[in-house]
């Protein structure tokens, strides 16, 4: 297939995200860096229950109402009737000592300190602890790639036209905030993705790992933390994508290689 998408159209990069704080908004960027971790600064802040355990909209919805601003050398944190939060990016000289869980990964994570736990308490209404994934921490997925607090995999990717073929489904179409991606592509039909076996960025390969399976985080507005009460788009989504249990939306990255990524970027396909 290589650059070309559907009827000779190029295939790029739409959209680039981020989403420094697990489970919160995201931040949209025109070019992004590609670190072991994938996109630098994605999912490297968590906030952990008392027990360690991550919290994500699956049980907070709220989550989505926490909007991270990258400023410079600090992450600033603002929600709905808080004061901002600031972060610093370098984390360095205090050693991780908190054991965190991410589904079934037992990690070593750095704390940020005991007044972002007290930000993150007060605004869910539990005690909580607000924690970093340092770069000598996190899971190792293969020789090239670690993951720090996300689910599974370092990257999540989905095209336009995919999201456009479910919207076309839908009383009310959603917004790709929804799937919460860090690449957005453009250029190929829908639900392409399916059959791609790896892809290259600015030199960078991305192997496709596997579809990601949808949960109740695509029913929840990302502005406001409310659940939609019609369970779109999982609704819809169970009429044609489904594969046993799972509703398949967007396909999982594994990557190889360390450089820069852009908005407008040619993106280079491999089927299977």
């Amino acid at each position: 297939m290589g650059a070309f998408g559907e009827e000779g159209s190029v295939v790029e990069v739409a959209a680039l995200y981020i989403y420094p704080l697990k489970s919160a908004a995201g931040i949209a960027l025109t070019q992004a860096e590609v670190d072991e971790f994938g996109l630098r600064y994605d999912r490297r802040w968590m906030i952990a229950d008392g027990n360690g355990r991550f919290i994500s909209q699956r049980e907070e919805p709220r989550l989505a109402q926490i909007v991270p601003m990258l400023r410079e050398e600090a992450l600033v944190l603002t929600a709905p009737q808080m004061e901002p939060l600031r972060l610093a990016l370098d984390v360095r000289g205090q050693p991780p000592s908190v054991r965190v869980v991410v589904w079934d990964d037992d990690l070593i994570a750095t704390p940020v300190g005991d007044a972002a736990d007290r930000w993150a308490s007060d605004f869910l209404g539990r005690r909580c602890r607000l924690v970093y994934i340092a770069p000598e921490q996190g899971r190792k997925l293969s020789a090239h790639a670690k993951v720090g607090f996300a689910d599974a995999f370092p990257f999540l990717l989905v095209s336009e036209a995919s999201l456009e073929d479910l919207n076309g489904r839908l009383a009310r179409p959603v917004p790709m905030n929804r799937f919460r991606p860090n690449i957005v592509v453009r250029g190929v039909g829908p639900f392409a993705e399916d059959g791609w076996a790896r892809i290259e960025i600015a030199g960078i390969t991305f192997r496709v790992a596997k579809p990601c399976a949808r949960c109740v985080i695509t029913t929840t507005d990302q502005k406001t933390g409310v659940r939609a009460p019609d369970a779109e788009p999982l609704r819809t989504l169970a009429t044609y994508r489904r594969r046993g249990k799972d509703l398949l939306f967007g396909q999982n990255l594994l990557h190889e290689g360390r450089g820069m990524i852009k908005v407008g970027d040619i993106v280079r396909v491999f089927a299977r």
